[in-house]
């Protein structure tokens, strides 16, 4: 069964996120420079440190799925639905049309860094008010950060490999890295993978505040997610999904799909340091990306461009700089990297696969996304951020990291692809 020399490229995405909520539009607002981020809406923010997010604007689950279905669905699920049919479409795949062999071989590997805390806050609320007898029969399946992955796989039919990664921030990227090798090894054709959380109310803000996560720039919201800038304070919080159909090629050829990239290399590590805290010095960052680049056959010189994981926390930006200084040597200061969570805001569990969708953006139309709001330099992240605007250059290889509590480190690349 197993095949290493089977190649797997992307031949669907689909997004929403919070400057965005279909990929063209996602990728339009990056080119703009547009920041998602603005007071919270969703509750009262008067006794929280964080008053700020990056919610999802105009946001209707009725959109992509029926009324009946959505309320017994949590948030996190609405968006990972929204986003998956969008790939779907966009991959051109008959999904009415399958014969019983080929749905044996169409998988759904979807993850959720946290699930339906929404869920679990609003029925936790119920419970203590109202009693248990109150809660819920479907809080179970609302809350567990596997049934968006069950209830794709039953919206479509697919009856391949079905289940969730949970890695905290590198779940989106986990998820597709697992779902790359099922293809390889020759377990399935074809896989709908990546991730989704919706963590923006009382107990995501509430929480991330507590362990000092969050910027408390309050009085300047759009500007809070500063990547590598001096005057950085802690992350955005977001919420989205980025989705993909992932194909072995020669399936993908048979039916005539279009192809956007091609992923050749993938690298996994772990800190074995700290629970929150990154290694200073990058060092699961850098195995990640070692491992990565010597997977896909390549030199370090191919990689033209890093969506870097750059959460705008103090110390995880300088840790994820030096590992990139310490694997690409003079050529980390030749290609260019950005943080494009800058614009969007951690997205925890999506992150990954919409920063991938962006990493292979940036293939098609040769384009780098901006890293924004900077303004005073960090004499220790002096790479090529892209800062504040767009740059055009030629990508063939882009890479893209992902790294979570628990010292999860991550890394896919992504190849223009030729045949």
């Amino acid at each position: 069964m197993s095949d290493n020399n089977r190649r797997v490229v992307v031949t669907g995405m689909g997004a929403v996120t919070p400057i965005g909520l279909t990929v063209n539009d996602f990728w339009q607002a990056m080119m703009d420079g547009k920041s998602g981020a603005a007071p919270i809406t969703r509750f009262d923010v008067l006794n929280f440190k964080t008053k700020f997010a990056c919610e999802l604007k105009d946001f209707d689950p009725t959109n992509y799925i029926d009324r009946k279905t959505s309320r017994r669905q949590d948030s996190y699920a609405h968006y990972a639905f929204a986003a998956s049919k969008m790939a779907v479409e966009d991959s051109g795949l008959d999904t009415e049309n399958l014969t019983e062999e080929e749905r044996a071989k169409i998988g759904v590997v979807f993850g959720s860094g946290i699930g339906g805390i929404d869920t679990f806050y609003t029925q936790s609320i119920i419970s203590h008010e109202q009693g248990p007898d109150r809660i819920s029969p479907f809080f179970i399946p609302m809350l567990i950060p596997d049934i968006a992955a069950g209830s794709l796989s039953i919206h479509y039919g697919f009856r391949g490999p079905n289940y969730c990664i949970v890695s905290a921030c590198a779940t989106g990227n986990n998820n597709m890295i697992d779902s790359f090798m099922l293809i390889k090894q020759g377990i399935a054709d074809v896989m709908l993978t990546g991730g989704s959380d919706s963590a923006v109310n009382e107990m995501g803000i509430g929480g991330f505040n507590a362990s000092r996560a969050l910027s408390l720039r309050n009085d300047s919201p759009e500007t809070a997610s500063r990547p590598f800038d001096a005057n950085r304070d802690g992350f955005v919080l977001g919420e989205g999904a980025g989705a993909l159909i992932l194909e072995e090629l020669e399936y993908a050829k048979k039916r005539g799909a279009d192809i956007h990239a091609e992923i050749i290399g993938i690298g996994l590590s772990a800190d074995a340091y700290h629970i929150t805290a990154p290694h200073p010095e990058g060092l699961g960052a850098i195995k990640s990306m070692e491992m990565a680049v010597e997977y896909s056959g390549i030199n370090n010189e191919d990689v033209d461009y890093i969506n870097m994981h750059g959460t705008s926390t103090p110390l995880g930006d300088i840790a994820e700089t030096k590992a990139i200084k310490k694997v690409f040597g003079e050529h980390a200061y030749k290609m260019n990297v950005s943080a494009t969570k800058s614009m969007t805001g951690h997205l925890l569990g999506a992150a990954g696969a919409v920063e991938g969708i962006a990493s292979i953006l940036a293939i098609k139309n040769n384009i780098v996304p901006p890293t924004i709001n900077f303004e005073i330099p960090d004499p220790e992240c002096d790479l090529n951020y892209t800062f504040n605007k767009p740059q055009e250059r030629q990508v063939n290889i882009a890479m893209s990291n992902a790294f979570g509590f628990g010292g999860h480190n991550t890394t896919v690349v992504f190849k223009k692809y030729a045949d």
